[in-house]
């Protein structure tokens, strides 16, 4: 909508489709932590129609992938910087939990959505029990992690080029979860890939920045780079399950 005084954003969430609740509250939170989330200036939860700030036309992806080495590792930084900020001042405590009923469920799509219908494979028993390993291997180190406030999709796609950079989208699922899964978005992406020595690099400014802002990351980067991939292959394997069902 573009008025006298600049543009803004209709979001239009038909109930009982969708919810913009969580929406509000979320963006409350996140603004609350002096980040840049759209403000709400007006809201009918009734029926689902939300009047936003204008974030601008430059996601994160776009700009990425258009950037010179050294502008994308400025717009990087800004990211893991914003999520060192996100993580410890979004207050975690009204947002469901990232439980292992929920990890299991994402796990889930995979065999249920790629492996038996896109594919139409099925498993031997052999096979589903190597499958049920590596999801308790996957779920334990989930589960063993600090818990923090877990935007559940902090990638490129959510993420707009402004100022203050970023702006942050799409934030009406996040929960409270591990301290690794954010950053795993932001580094292993589906729709936008690094070099291994890239993606360390931001990792530890990243580890680095965390630990300085009293964040219980492990005091072992190593051990911290295995939690992070471990966290990756959870969320990539919900990701091929959920691309296969839509």
């Amino acid at each position: 909508v573009r008025a006298d005084n600049g543009s803004f954003i209709i979001m239009d969430a038909p109930p009982p489709q969708e919810d913009v609740r969580p929406f509000v509250h979320i963006a409350g939170l996140i603004r609350g932590a002096g980040l840049h989330a759209p403000r709400v200036l007006a809201a009918d939860t009734e029926r689902g129609f939300l009047l936003l700030d204008d974030l601008g036309h430059l996601p994160y992806l776009q700009a990425l992938k258009e950037a010179s080495p050294e502008r994308a590792d400025a717009l990087m930084r800004d990211a893991t910087r914003a999520l060192v900020q996100f993580q410890p001042r979004v207050d975690g405590a009204s947002l469901p939990a990232y439980d292992e009923a929920l990890l299991a469920r994402e796990l889930a799509l995979f065999p249920d959505w790629l492996v038996t219908h896109e594919f139409g494979v099925t498993w031997s028993d052999a096979q589903r029990q190597q499958w049920e390993r590596v999801c308790r291997v996957l779920i334990d180190s989930a589960l063993a992690q600090p818990v923090v406030a877990v935007h559940r999709d902090w990638m490129p796609r959510n993420l707009m080029v402004c100022e203050p950079n970023p702006g942050i989208l799409d934030f009406q699922d996040a929960v409270r979860g591990p301290i690794t899964y954010d950053l795993a978005c932001l580094l292993r992406d589906a729709f936008i890939s690094w070099d291994e020595a890239l993606e360390i690099d931001w990792a530890v400014r990243w580890w680095d920045e965390a630990r300085k802002a009293g964040l219980p990351v492990h005091e072992d980067f190593g051990e911290f780079w295995r939690q992070l991939e471990w966290m990756g292959l959870q969320r990539h394997l919900k990701i091929l399950g959920i691309f296969a069902r839509l």
